[in-house]
């Protein structure tokens, strides 16, 4: 008997095959972050298929999804789920474009999201830049070579329909497969998934503006302090610049004092990638790659794993690698003086990002640090309360800014071991009234619209909701 081909003529015919109707869910991933094409794709041949009121269940939405908003307009999408959401498409959500509320989680909470029923996907599709004719695929091999596809490995396991979709076709089988044929319905070869050199953004190279560089050395001399720093530590850091200056300086910390950490882990960049193959850390943990160094290493180094969505953040596995963290390096637009973090909403209430990975390795770490200066564009970082809830207080630890310290109360230990060592620990008021003293205190508006967002703790509770602009 022979077996029917899983390899579709096109991605209209992928969609027909699938059995995708009106009120389903699709699912995508964004390792090719602003290089993406495989999501704008979708949604035009949705549209021209006359299919409508599909929910978009995607792990980020970057500015280059920002066409969203037409298949939004003509009611092909009317629902959307997400980690993150560029500020391109927060501004018209956040003004009421979308009738239903979207929905927020983090890259933990989206893998369990699907494991507790909470959240279905109808069909998933998953940008491969190698794949062959049975849907074996990675994103380590291939012209359009992205590295670790960890986002996507949820929904090729939980999705009714799984579609590859590819620009490489590999003969059978794909060796290193990241994803297999097991879980693989069709296979699309289309003319380009995306472009690489676009997975690097301004924001993933290590900061040179002044206050930042002492911001992230002041960081670094906490964390040795901190009692953590030894042979087995293990770490992560985002991928903004002064999140990467603070890997900097850990590196000439552990460099001077000869340790070697265990694991790195999150999303990875070529600053880690170096301290890896210097021998400073052993291993690194990979769930997405941020530049072409980080791709290049994990399709060569077999020290640098890839990782899941799951293993890497769900609080609904059985374990994941954020619960085995000693540090987690992090930002913040706003944190308030209960140390609750918004990364969600800017100071006017507009969307213009979203958790992440935040919330989760700041509930699994030892030790979680916010590096952030006092004050941006003359509006203070420190609030009485933030404009939306991202990750809860009692999960952050420290605070870090060129005016000092400030540890939460429920760290004393902490912070007598900060003061030990001669770094200025003050009250987070403090930093407050410092940032107020300079910038003002600014009026914020009271009026609130409709609620358009909910933000969803990686536990699934209902964290906090985002209410819509009314110019």
């Amino acid at each position: 008997m022979t077996r029917q081909t899983k390899v579709m003529p096109s991605l209209g015919e992928a969609i027909r095959q699938s059995g995708l109707r009106d009120g389903m869910t699709i699912s995508f991933h964004h390792h090719l972050r602003e290089g993406d094409r495989v999501l704008n794709s979708v949604l035009a041949e949705c549209s021209v298929l006359g299919l409508k009121d599909l929910t978009v269940n995607a792990s980020a939405l970057m500015g280059c999804h920002r066409s969203i908003l037409d298949f939004v307009r003509d009611g092909t999408v009317t629902g959307i789920e997400c980690n993150f959401m560029h500020a391109q498409i927060g501004q018209a959500i956040s003004r009421g474009a979308l009738e239903r509320e979207v929905v927020f989680r983090s890259h933990g909470g989206r893998p369990a999201a699907m494991d507790r029923g909470e959240s279905r996907i109808d069909v998933a599709f998953i940008a491969a830049s190698a794949a062959d004719a049975t849907g074996n695929c990675n994103g380590k091999q291939g012209n359009a070579a992205f590295g670790s596809i960890g986002y996507a490995m949820p929904d090729a396991e939980h999705a009714q329909y799984v579609v590859v979709v590819t620009d490489q076709l590999f003969e059978y089988p794909l060796i290193g497969a990241s994803i297999s044929e097991e879980s693989v319905d069709a296979v699309v070869v289309i003319d380009s998934i995306g472009d690489p050199l676009r997975i690097m953004s301004g924001t993933t190279r290590v900061t040179r503006d002044p206050i930042g560089l002492l911001i992230a050395e002041q960081a670094a001399k906490a964390i040795g302090a901190s009692g953590l720093l030894r042979d087995g530590f293990t770490f992560q850091t985002g991928a903004g610049g002064t999140s990467l200056a603070v890997a900097q300086y850990l590196g000439e910390i552990m460099r001077e004092q000869g340790i070697v950490g265990r694991f790195a882990s999150g999303g990875i960049t070529g600053l880690l990638v170096n301290l890896l193959r210097e021998g400073l850390f052993e291993t690194l943990l990979d769930v997405q790659c941020f530049d072409r160094e980080a791709v290049l290493s994990i399709g060569e180094d077999a020290r640098h794993g890839e990782i899941s969505a799951t293993r890497y953040a769900s609080p609904a596995a059985k374990s994941s690698v954020v619960d085995h963290l000693d540090v987690v390096i992090l930002g913040a637009t706003e944190i308030d003086t209960d140390f609750n973090v918004n990364v969600h909403t800017d100071s006017n209430g507009v969307i213009m990002g979203g958790s992440g990975g935040h919330s989760d390795t700041a509930a699994g770490a030892k030790l979680s640090i916010i590096v952030a200066p006092i004050m941006r564009a003359r509006m203070p970082l420190i609030v009485d309360r933030v404009g939306t809830i991202s990750t809860p207080g009692e999960d952050i630890d420290l605070l870090v800014t060129q005016y000092g310290l400030a540890c939460n109360p429920r760290r004393s230990e902490l912070a007598s071991r900060l003061e030990r060592a001669g770094l200025p620990v003050v009250p987070i008021h403090d930093l407050k009234a410092k940032a107020e003293s300079i910038t003002g205190v600014p009026t914020r508006s009271t009026h609130k619209g409709r609620p358009i967002a909910r933000v969803i703790s990686r536990d699934g509770m209902l964290l906090d909701t985002i209410a819509m602009i009314e110019d």
